[in-house]
């Protein structure tokens, strides 16, 4: 059911060392685990993440992994079926200990296979640490698929990664790279247009922690529903009822909900049109009241992003006595670009009230281990001023 690659094929590759599906196997069944409980598969070791990891399945005990950099109090006895406890990114600076049972992954793995065109024959490249989700599912289907998992992304046909790594993926111009499969934030039309003209085919999707698999696109067709998850938009905010949804927080409270009917949601604002294409414009809690209008900072990343020169980009609120608060933009940029030329392009693309007040370039963006921006850090940073080296510029 896990490992369905050949004996003698090549399971891994990680840490310099290449192990076979029988070479793995084995050393997954020599592991001693602690007499009872949960074991807890953090480690910055990928091998030893996924060793531990397997022979916990295998014996029917729930697996925790989490960020061994940050760690986080102990957690309670997980829910009746979990077979894995993950803990949230923390890119909203609130990691939460996530539960979900086996089938709520492996009941996406065939779907998910068919629309990358993922296979058997793939070399799969690990591009983040495996306590970040979307890694450890990465690396999972690859296992499931009997493809072969690396840490060596030059030698990858396909890749599971974060827009971010794409684009710095894209400028090596890899030569065995065919698919790649982008989530955590949106996809820049630039990343998507250079992936395009390199021959890679992109499978976006939308999802969260806490809900696995809500929606997908094969670039460049609109996002849609992910096989078997059904939508429904709620006064703007997006709900989702499937098989992937997880069986909730383990010992803490955080902003997912399920209703009666088994919908769930994490409060992500979006559009659905009656013919089903899905748009999502981020988290509630990122919206910005300045002046009477509301302003979703995704939306002005996503504008901001597709800017030439513009690396990464952050946008939050800062309070306002008059306009309750402004919008601020942070932005890395390419070292021929400056903020006056990217503020001049945006002033065509944004509306009066979502274009930043303020903009600030920082040398590095602040990001979670997994390269997601860390939104909660840089308005932290703006806030005492360790993130402001360089005066602000005004619009």
């Amino acid at each position: 059911m896990w490992l369905r690659g050949s004996p003698d094929s090549p399971a891994l590759t990680l840490g310099g060392r290449t192990l076979s599906y029988r070479q793995f196997a084995d050393e997954i069944a020599r592991l001693e685990l602690p007499a009872s409980g949960s074991v807890d598969a953090s480690s910055v070791d990928p091998l030893r993440t996924l060793t531990l990891l397997y022979a916990a399945i295998t014996r029917g005990r729930p697996v925790i992994i989490a960020d061994p950099a940050h760690a986080v109090d102990t957690i309670d006895e997980p829910p009746p079926g979990t077979f894995l406890v993950a803990v949230t990114s923390g890119s909203s600076g609130h990691p939460r200990p996530v539960a979900r049972t086996a089938a709520s992954w492996t009941d996406s793995f065939a779907p998910l296979a068919e629309l990358a065109g993922l296979r058997a024959t793939d070399t799969v490249g690990l591009t983040g640490p495996l306590h970040s989700t979307l890694h450890l599912f990465g690396a999972m289907h690859t296992l499931w698929l009997g493809a072969h998992l690396t840490e060596a992304t030059s030698e990858a046909t396909a890749v599971h990664c974060v827009p971010t790594v794409l684009m710095s993926l894209l400028a090596t111009r890899p030569s065995r790279l065919r698919s790649a499969v982008v989530a955590g934030a949106a996809l820049p039309d630039h990343v998507t247009k250079t992936a395009t003209a390199q021959g890679i085919s992109l499978l976006e999707y939308y999802g969260a922690t806490e809900l696995s698999f809500v929606a997908a696109r094969q670039v460049p067709r609109p996002m849609r529903a992910f096989p078997g998850v059904e939508l429904d938009l709620r006064s703007g905010v997006l709900w989702s009822r499937s098989p992937y949804t997880s069986l909730g927080y383990v010992g803490v409270d955080g902003p997912l909900l399920v209703d009666a009917e088994g919908f769930a949601t994490v409060g992500d604002l979006a559009t659905l049109s009656s013919d089903g294409d899905l748009i999502v414009r981020g988290r509630s809690d990122a919206a910005i009241l300045t002046g009477g209008s509301t302003v979703i900072a995704e939306d002005v990343e996503s504008v901001l992003m597709s800017l030439p020169g513009v690396r990464s980009a952050a946008v939050v609120g800062r309070p306002h006595p008059r306009l309750g608060q402004v919008v601020i933009a942070v932005l890395q940029l390419a070292t021929d670009t400056d903020i006056a030329t990217v503020r001049a392009l945006a002033r065509r693309s944004l509306r009066a009230e979502a274009l930043p007040r303020r903009w600030h370039a920082v040398d590095k963006m602040p990001t979670t281990s997994t390269g997601k921006v860390a939104r909660t850090l840089v308005a932290r940073g703006i806030a005492d001023g360790s993130l402001l080296t360089r005066p602000a510029i005004k619009s």
